[in-house]
């Protein structure tokens, strides 16, 4: 109770240098913000792709997005990612640490997710993205823009999932795909019975680590909030 206090009291010192406004969005996006759906990016290298999934992702309202570097490191482009990587929550899973793709996917398991993969395949296995269920939370994996998904990951998964082409062409570019199935599944998503929003617990977290974010001299400022209030967050 005391750490909820003291949490409460520093979002709020932090938030009186924010608009009215500002707080509201906030607020708005916090109250669409979803765990429900993640993302996986396995050794995607391409700056340019990269920037743009997260940039969808941060559109559509998915706050997680966990990516393995096996083999690539993973780096974003300013340009296209417009500031969005910094309302992610980015979990990074890295072969040289100990954590590989593997890692990753006994953890979201764990958690709860199922796992699907991102597919161009035309197999009959391969499910169409209007056809997965929503009524379990998803993982959902993409491979790199040359091999696509590695062989650990295709064994892992629990279904795959491909997005309908009519054309010569069959397949798209990555950050097509992630922005194409996001959109697909979140409206989905919204519209079941399942309890896909954040828990008030996590929507204090990101308030504050949002407020730190666009408070200049924040870290300063806190500290000084913190030294004027012992007592309090004691």
């Amino acid at each position: 109770m005391v750490d909820e206090e003291a949490m409460g009291g520093r979002t709020e010192f932090l938030g009186s240098f924010l608009t009215a406004d500002r707080r509201a969005r906030i607020d708005r996006v916090l109250e669409l913000r979803t765990r429900y759906l993640t993302i996986v990016l396995e050794d995607i290298y391409q700056p340019h792709n990269a920037s743009a999934v997260l940039r969808s992702c941060e559109c559509f309202g998915i706050q997680d997005v966990h990516i393995v570097e096996d083999r690539n490191a993973y780096t974003v482009s300013r340009d296209v990612v417009l500031g969005a990587a910094s309302w992610l929550d980015l979990i990074r899973y890295r072969a040289s640490e100990g954590q590989s793709v593997g890692h990753c996917c006994r953890e979201l398991r764990a958690a709860g997710y199922r796992l699907v993969a991102a597919s161009p395949d035309e197999e009959s296995t391969v499910s169409d993205v209007d056809d997965i269920g929503v009524d379990t939370p998803l993982a959902v994996f993409f491979g790199n823009e040359e091999q696509g998904l590695t062989k650990a990951v295709r064994d892992e998964v629990e279904q795959h999932m491909r997005i309908p082409m009519f054309g010569f062409t069959q397949s798209f570019n990555i950050s097509v795909s992630a922005a194409l199935i996001l959109r697909e599944l979140t409206r989905r998503i919204r519209a079941s019975s399942a309890s896909w929003g954040l828990s008030d617990e996590e929507k204090r977290g990101l308030r504050l680590q949002w407020y730190r974010r666009l408070v200049k001299g924040s870290d300063l400022l806190e500290q000084r909030y913190l030294e004027d209030n012992r007592e309090v967050v004691r």
